[in-house]
């Protein structure tokens, strides 16, 4: 079958439309309950559905997502908002949303799948099943027509009805093929056992050979934090005395708290980044990646002792404490990138945004410490704070002392998240997951006794 590629650039238009409520409003999750009032006629995943497939004989639609995903935001309100799309997903298909978050193990199976016929991944995926849920077709994102030359929902849909109609032998021997390198990929491959001092030889040369030396971390664009990297080659750095796997954790946590990854107003860290120099992130946050990387940054304090280090875990801390904490003790899943129908919109200043909060002249010098310009660095001039000096350098060309400017920029800081927090904020999936809330525990108790701070113990029962 033809694939698709991944997600590209675009930005989210129309409000949902209120249609009559399908099954999903009945399910628990956020995501699922967003999806409740579309014109598609979906399933929870379960008997129901794949009786009626089986029964009606009709591939299923599987569409897996969770409800921070800004790109599944994007294919719904294009498309499982459409009337006609959704017509012919109705007329053709079993429809099945489910939330990555509820299910990781069926996100496993069907993302394998889906990398496996198309050699890439992600959210929302979308895959076509057998009524066997045997998988025989998939990809991530598909826009409503043809754009960035990948096919359309409007085409894909009645290619895979029109093969499913005239090509049921080819499909399921393919359906067969793919479940069956499935099991291979999904099986144990070793038992248990130790980890040689070789595979941690061979885990270094391979961080080594991937890792950006002009900006840190690990690979090109995208770029993702990969604390558990980090923390390997810390631990790596401890057992050997390799001074490079040190060097490469602490310039890519540099990189990191500087940049536009790092929300410099309300403290944590965004999902990723979509350029290799940290700067333009993709602006949901995690509850995990908070908790990792919480881990990460505390790991090499114990170990450098740079406040930077700390700090960034305490401004972690501070922001799931303040905003992703419930009021019965657990821990929300996440934010959303978007609000008021765009990316990054709650989080992006213009030098008249800054100037309206601080005055001009603290304005001025917040925004050539933190990049804020009249060009902007983000979509329609805004700018994504993100700092190109350290300060001690920044106040040494500019003639500043470095205690009274580091407590000039902590009060325009302050007086800027307030500001910020009158803005629309972003949709929070309020989940709490147990195992997401199991890292968050586990950072909390580590940073309460690496920081002395009895409060992160407390918020850690």
């Amino acid at each position: 079958m033809v694939v698709t590629s991944c997600a590209q650039p675009s930005m989210r238009t129309t409000e949902t439309t209120a249609h009559k409520p399908n099954r999903l409003i009945h399910e628990k999750s956020p995501y699922l309950l967003q999806h409740a009032h579309n014109p598609v006629d979906w399933y929870p995943w379960g008997e129901e559905a794949f009786a009626r497939a089986r029964q009606e004989q009709k591939p299923i639609f599987l569409s897996i997502g969770y409800s921070t995903c800004h790109w599944c935001h994007v294919m719904e309100r294009e498309s499982f908002e459409d009337p006609q799309i959704a017509q012919l997903m109705n007329r053709w298909f079993v429809s099945i949303k489910v939330d990555r978050e509820e299910h990781p193990d069926l996100d496993q199976v069907y993302m394998t799948a889906v990398t496996t016929l198309t050699g890439h991944g992600g959210w929302p995926l979308t895959v076509f099943l057998t009524p066997e849920l045997k998988p025989f077709f998939g990809g991530t994102y598909f826009p409503p027509q043809r754009r960035w030359n990948v096919a359309g929902m409007n085409e894909v849909l009645p290619a895979v009805a029109d093969a499913w109609q005239h090509k049921r032998e080819e499909i399921a021997s393919s359906a067969e093929e793919l479940t069956a390198a499935l099991r291979s990929q999904l099986s144990p491959q070793a038992a248990p056992g130790t980890v040689s001092i070789d595979a941690l030889h061979t885990a270094f040369n391979q961080a080594v050979a991937a890792f950006d030396a002009a900006h840190g971390g690990f690979g090109g664009a995208p770029k993702f934090p990969r604390s558990h990297e980090l923390s390997f080659l810390l631990h790596y750095w401890a057992r050997t005395g390799t001074a490079q796997a040190l060097e490469i954790v602490t310039a890519t946590l540099d990189h990191m708290s500087l940049g536009g990854l790092h929300d410099h107003l309300g403290g944590g860290f965004h999902r990723y980044a979509t350029d290799a120099q940290w700067l333009v992130p993709h602006f949901e946050k995690m509850l995990y990646d908070q908790g990792l990387l919480a881990r990460a940054y505390l790991e090499a304090y114990r170990v450098t002792k740079r406040p930077e280090d700390a700090e960034a875990a305490r401004g972690i801390f501070e922001y799931v404490l303040r905003d992703l904490t419930d009021p019965a003790g657990g821990f929300y899943s996440a934010e959303d990138a978007d609000s008021e129908g765009a990316e990054g919109k709650c989080y992006v200043w213009t030098p008249e945004e800054v100037s309206q909060v601080l005055g001009a002249e603290e304005a001025e010098l917040f925004s050539r410490f933190y990049g804020v310009t009249a060009e902007g660095n983000f979509e329609h001039g805004a700018s994504i704070l993100h700092i190109e000096q350290p300060l001690p350098v920044f106040a040494r060309l500019k003639g500043f002392e470095p205690g009274q400017l580091t407590a000039r920029l902590a009060a325009s800081r302050r007086a800027l998240f307030a500001a910020r927090e009158r803005r629309v904020r972003p949709h929070r999936d309020d989940k709490v997951l147990t195992s997401w809330n199991g890292l968050m525990i586990a950072s909390l108790a580590y940073g309460a006794a690496t920081l002395d701070e009895p409060r992160y113990l407390s918020a850690a029962p």
